[in-house]
């Protein structure tokens, strides 16, 4: 249909022309866009406007403008110039602080370290700093320890010599009889111990210790024997305490007869409780000789205490001393006060290593009393345990 698309195009322009009313255009009249023309107006006017806006705003922030004025001279540099470089400074100054705070946290925890080692040397150092109590304290131990073998000795020497009197030994007075036995021990009180009536009696010359062989002050004083001179008085006093009269001893057929066999038993129990009760006083006499040498705190110690200071003491004396040391001497309260913890854990380890060494004593002792106790009861039932009646003697065969 060759013609068909001329004919839509004429009904096309016909249909336009009577929807829109177009008029027929006339090519002798000049074009003109009315609403084209005021839009442009419109926009030129509004172009206007924001340029003098902007205008006004940029001489605002002139230097010479109200704000330029407000915000100072723009010599250094623009606003924005300024506050770029003011908040960089800022940021810089933070971070100068972070480091100087990292600084002063990293001394500041340095320095207390350094301190707590600084503490922590000086603690072990205390620690391990031996008071001088512990000194005193080793020294009265050895002290103890050297006067206790001596008091043995003595004590022993003693009861040597004891038991030979006791059992009538040869050479000894009771050996030749007991009325050599009553003179010899009446002859050694006048020689030594002469007492006012005796003197005025003509028995003997008055002695400057009248009567110290019957008094107990002679054995139990101030805890040491005064020399050679107080064991000696002392010796005196427990031999008229336990056996001033010895029995005479059996010799020749006395002891081949029965009846001086039965005798012999009988003396040989008499004296084994005699020596028992000799050996303790004697051990009284040992543990109080002058058996070791003072120092010079332990003479002090004695003069704080009311004594008269001496040279040397017995193991009774130097065992006192240290002893009220702990209790009664001022200076050793003072060093005690300033001790650290080890040293006083030290010095509590000493005191319980003392109390185990009285308590050993203390085991002595008791063992002595036991033995005395069992020597009564046996001499008890001994006495009680007699025949009825008597008997003959049995057949065997």
């Amino acid at each position: 249909m060759p013609n068909a698309r001329p004919l839509l195009s004429a009904a096309g322009v016909l249909t336009g022309a009577l929807l829109f009313a177009a008029s027929p255009a006339s090519a002798q009249w000049p074009v003109f866009d009315g609403i084209n023309y005021a839009l442009q107006g419109v926009i030129k006017t509004i172009e206007e406007t924001m340029s003098n806006t902007l205008s006004n705003i940029t001489k605002q922030l002139e230097s010479t403008g109200p704000l330029g004025t407000i915000l100072g001279s723009v010599e250094n540099g623009s606003v924005t110039t300024l506050l770029q470089q003011g908040f960089t400074q800022n940021a810089n100054y933070a971070k100068a602080s972070v480091d100087a705070y990292s600084q002063i946290a990293d001394g500041a925890l340095t320095s207390n370290a350094r301190f707590q080692r600084d503490m922590r040397n000086a603690h072990i150092r205390d620690e391990h700093t031996t008071s001088s109590l512990h000194c005193v304290a080793l020294d009265a131990g050895q002290s103890v320890t050297g006067a206790s073998g001596s008091s043995w000795k003595v004590a022993q020497s003693i009861s040597d010599v004891a038991d030979n009197r006791g059992e009538a030994g040869p050479n000894q007075p009771a050996f030749f009889g007991q009325a050599q036995a009553v003179a010899a021990i009446a002859q050694l009180h006048f020689a030594r111990y002469c007492s006012q009536a005796e003197a005025t009696a003509g028995l003997c010359s008055l002695s400057q210790t009248p009567n110290a062989d019957q008094r107990a002050t002679t054995l139990f004083g101030s805890g040491t024997l005064a020399g050679q001179a107080g064991v000696t008085a002392a010796n005196d006093y427990a031999t008229n305490l336990i056996e001033p009269i010895v029995p005479a001893a059996l010799r020749g057929d006395q002891l081949t007869s029965e009846t001086g066999r039965d005798a012999a038993v009988r003396r040989h129990a008499y004296n084994a409780r005699i020596s028992l009760a000799r050996h303790i006083l004697d051990y009284a006499i040992g543990i109080q000789s002058p058996s070791v040498t003072l120092n010079a705190t332990q003479k002090a110690q004695m003069q704080n205490d009311g004594l008269t200071a001496t040279d040397t003491a017995s193991w009774l004396q130097v065992l006192t001393l240290d002893a009220e040391r702990r209790v009664s001497d001022i200076n050793y309260a003072a060093q005690l006060q300033a001790m650290t913890p080890a040293a006083v854990n030290r010095e509590i380890v000493l005191e319980l290593g003392e109390t185990n060494y009285l308590l050993a004593q203390l085991l002595r002792v008791g063992i002595m009393h036991a033995s005395t106790a069992a020597a009564h009861m046996a001499n008890d039932v001994e006495h009680d345990f007699a025949p009825t009646a008597p008997l003959p003697t049995p057949t065997i065969n």
